[in-house]
């Protein structure tokens, strides 16, 4: 993403959003509003913006609501950013014209963006080897499976040079004030987030941690780093004295912390988050169920199994979405 900021006499950096049956509205909102209230606080337009369909035909979001885009993919016209946008069956979508206009603005010097489950679509076409990047929480542990040479980071977004992707969400709001900020200075793009009544994300580790805090309400820092770890650790299973080492703290600490906050210990924790890990992998990847089970830190499909059926009520082959 380039860093000169847009002057008055420069014409509007124009965004197409790509829509996909099934996208999330919010983070298709997110992409889109930021872009308007910097137009109207800079009393210029700064951005422009179209809705491409892969196809012909109106798209239906997530919500029922359906949106008419402005072109197809296969009329598409020459923009300077792409944002795609889809749902949970990203991993799963096929749009051969909609790829051949993203090939095509590539070669002619666009950026490339995916919000939400979109990085899946961006992924499959080798459009993010060798960069960065992020995805739905929900989605990761598929993603890392499906493509463990991309650098998966389990933050808000991230924007590594010609490629942006963010978790979706209010996520989406976080980078694109990101980009206004790198676009046209930070204090249209503070304009833009006090617009939205929105406080921007600026440290890097707040950006890690708040996805974290948003899903499991935890507010206390400890308990927090050590979830972040065990996230990262899931088929390496560490120790509770192995855990408590990386932290600087002794197991004793951990233990009290995650006690008053959570009413569960570490290892209680740890062992839901690696039967939450092993749904999300059943429902969003094509791995066999054996697979699943040591990805997720268990050696005996037995015992896999049994937890697994004492955590969720069902057999893990019940969660394997048809």
């Amino acid at each position: 993403m380039s860093h000169a900021k847009t002057s008055a006499a420069e014409a509007p950096l124009t965004f197409a959003v790509l829509v996909f049956p099934g996208f999330p509205m919010m983070a298709f909102s997110s992409v889109i509003e930021p872009l308007r209230a910097a137009n109207i606080l800079a009393r210029r337009d700064c951005y422009r913006w179209i809705i491409v369909g892969a196809a012909e035909g109106t798209v239906a979001a997530s919500n029922g609501v359906v949106i008419q885009p402005d072109f197809s993919a296969a009329k598409a016209p020459k923009v300077d950013r792409i944002v795609v946008c889809s749902g949970g069956d990203a991993d799963h979508v096929v749009a051969d014209e909609a790829m051949g206009w993203i090939r095509k603005s590539l070669r002619g010097g666009a950026h490339i963006g995916a919000v939400a489950d979109a990085a899946f679509f961006l992924a499959r076409a080798g459009l993010l080897d060798g960069h960065a990047c992020t995805l739905h929480w929900t989605s990761q542990a598929a993603f890392s499976e499906a493509f463990p040479d991309i650098e998966l980071r389990r933050d808000l977004f991230v924007i590594d040079r010609k490629r942006f992707t963010s978790a979706g969400g209010v996520g989406s709001l976080d980078m694109m004030l990101e980009i206004i900020t790198r676009d046209c200075g930070a204090e249209l793009a503070a304009g833009v987030a006090e617009w939205f009544v929105h406080s921007p994300l600026r440290s890097s580790v707040d950006r890690k941690l708040m996805p974290l805090r948003l899903r499991t309400g935890v507010q206390n820092e400890l308990v927090l780093s050590a979830i972040a770890i065990m996230e990262d650790a899931v088929e390496e299973r560490l120790s509770m004295a192995e855990l408590a080492e990386r932290l600087g703290v002794s197991p004793d600490k951990l233990e009290r912390n995650f006690r008053a906050e959570l009413d569960i210990s570490p290892n209680g924790y740890y062992r839901r988050l690696r039967l939450k890990r092993a749904a999300d992998l059943l429902a969003h990847s094509t791995l066999m169920v054996r697979d699943v089970a040591l990805a997720c830190g268990f050696a005996s499909m037995s015992s896999f199994a049994r937890a697994f059926r004492e955590e969720h009520g069902r057999a893990p082959k019940a969660m394997r979405r048809h």
